[in-house]
């Protein structure tokens, strides 16, 4: 009878509500002007400059000579000095300990320990998709391991007049990888001068294979938002990104019925920042252009 009495009870209780959380309000971003109340581009950049490149005039400049880590655009000098040392596209390496090692830390590579990629498909992965195992491989594959690729790259700088640009490592991921935006910029040029590093950075897409494996297909993603779809020609260029660094790009580019730029930003907060700061430097330039031409 008691065990009866429980359940009749228990029965008679009214139900109780669970406690509601209170309602989240979304939080909505606000968007960025274009520009700031001076006229200026809004850059977001913690550091940034633009050039003509046409004339070498200085169009733009935010902080161009603080020295800041610049993160994957080092593989720009990587592949500049794996270049020039007459590495052969078509033969290939193997993908080592050492690179794995040399990659700590780093995004996940798609290049497994073992397998065999054509100098091609690696320099591929390195400029278009950032992948740090195939920089150090790349360095082999001309003779060159991790240290000695670091050391050819400091004597480039050098080469080139980037006094306040230095390397720690060959793959950007060492935060001793420092320059400012203005040697970012001359970084960037000489890069683009050398006509398969321009070809690889523009490209949007990109499919590696190992080699005798013809069906494994891994498709690269050019890390470069504006490579991928943009009313402006990308003539090339680099991302980059660790913790201390921030987001940073190295970008090339034909403004729609303008003219020729680099853009260096180095430092954004957002991934997204450094394409935002892009459109709004590009739509200043066309901007002042129109109001040039009208004018006249």
């Amino acid at each position: 009878m008691r065990s009866v009495a429980i359940v009749v009870l228990l029965t008679l209780l009214p139900a109780v509500a669970p406690a509601q959380r209170p309602r989240r309000r979304a939080v909505r971003s606000r968007p960025i002007a274009v520009y700031t109340r001076d006229g200026q581009p809004n850059v977001q950049a913690q550091a940034a400059v633009v050039v003509d490149l046409a004339s070498g005039t200085e169009l733009f400049q935010k902080n161009p000579d603080e020295v800041r880590p610049i993160a994957s655009i080092s593989k720009l000098m990587a592949a500049m000095v794996v270049v020039e040392h007459k590495l052969d596209l078509d033969a290939t390496t193997t993908i080592s300990a050492v690179d794995r090692d040399t990659a700590q830390g780093g995004a996940r590579s798609r290049l497994p320990v073992g397998m065999q990629f054509t100098h091609r498909d690696l320099l591929h992965a390195a400029l278009i998709a950032s992948d740090n195992r195939a920089v150090p491989a790349l360095g082999r594959a001309v003779g060159l391991n991790p240290p000695a690729l670091t050391a050819e790259m400091n004597k480039k700088a050098l080469a080139l007049g980037l006094k306040r640009t230095s390397f720690g490592d060959p793959t950007g991921l060492d935060d001793r990888n420092r320059s400012t935006p203005r040697e970012v910029a001359k970084l960037l040029q000489a890069a683009l001068q050398i006509p398969l590093i321009s070809e690889i950075t523009r490209k949007a897409h990109y499919v590696a294979s190992p080699v005798g494996k013809p069906r494994w297909r891994i498709e690269y993603t050019n890390t470069d938002q504006i490579a991928r779809g943009s009313r402006h020609t990308v003539l090339g260029g680099k991302t980059g990104y660790t913790d201390l660094a921030g987001y940073c790009l190295a970008i090339a580019a034909r403004l729609a019925g303008t003219r020729e730029v680099a853009m260096v930003f180095l430092g954004a907060h957002g991934k997204l920042t450094r394409f935002g700061d892009f459109s709004r430097v590009a739509q200043w330039i066309s901007e002042k252009a129109r109001t040039s031409s009208n004018s006249n």
